[in-house]
């Protein structure tokens, strides 16, 4: 016995097939944001918050394009997107960390609080020119040390710093001579 399908009946069977496909579409939509969802969850644990917000006030701040932030960072713009949005929950590569916490850092210094276009690209290249390493005692978060000379001299005049190197230099020499320097920086302005 042969049966014969006229065209209705195949637009039938098709329509049967486009449900079950919306069916298991939705389901992988529900599956995929449980995904995120628990991977941002992830992220506020590790990171303190999304990663998403944190890269957003870097675009901002440095008034670039999140691949031009990839760029800078070490990672491919797929996977800072992916990062971003929830999908992948971690940065796997500790460098692409540290130069992330590094551009947040730079963020408040104050040449880049300015917003100044050359501070911004000086910063931008300075990171992305990094090779930052990270080990248990070392995670390098900026490795120009003058951003702290204008916090010393807020805190303290020539003469605490001078005293509190004096005091320093036998146990703490590298802070005493961090101490010193900042004085004589502020002799050059």
């Amino acid at each position: 016995m042969t049966v014969r399908l006229g065209e209705a009946d195949v637009g039938a069977s098709a329509g049967w097939q486009d449900a079950g496909r919306s069916a298991a579409t939705g389901e992988a939509k529900v599956e995929d944001h449980k995904i995120v969802q628990r991977n941002l969850a992830l992220q506020r644990e590790w990171y303190g918050e999304p990663l998403g917000d944190r890269v957003r006030r870097l675009v901002v701040a440095f008034n670039v394009s999140q691949a031009q932030l990839a760029d800078v960072l070490g990672i491919s713009a797929p996977m800072l997107s992916q990062v971003m949005s929830g999908r992948r929950a971690k940065i796997g590569n500790p460098a692409v960390l540290a130069r992330m916490i590094m551009l947040e850092r730079k963020v408040l210094t104050p040449d880049v609080a300015t917003g100044a276009p050359e501070a911004l690209q000086r910063a931008l290249d300075d990171v992305r020119e990094s090779k930052p390493t990270v080990s248990r005692d070392n995670l390098p978060v900026n490795g120009d040390e003058s951003v702290a000379y204008p916090v010393l001299r807020r805190v303290a005049d020539r003469t605490e710093l001078q005293h509190a190197a004096d005091l320093l230099h036998e146990d703490f020499p590298a802070i005493a001579e961090l101490f010193r320097r900042a004085i004589r920086a502020a002799g050059q302005r």
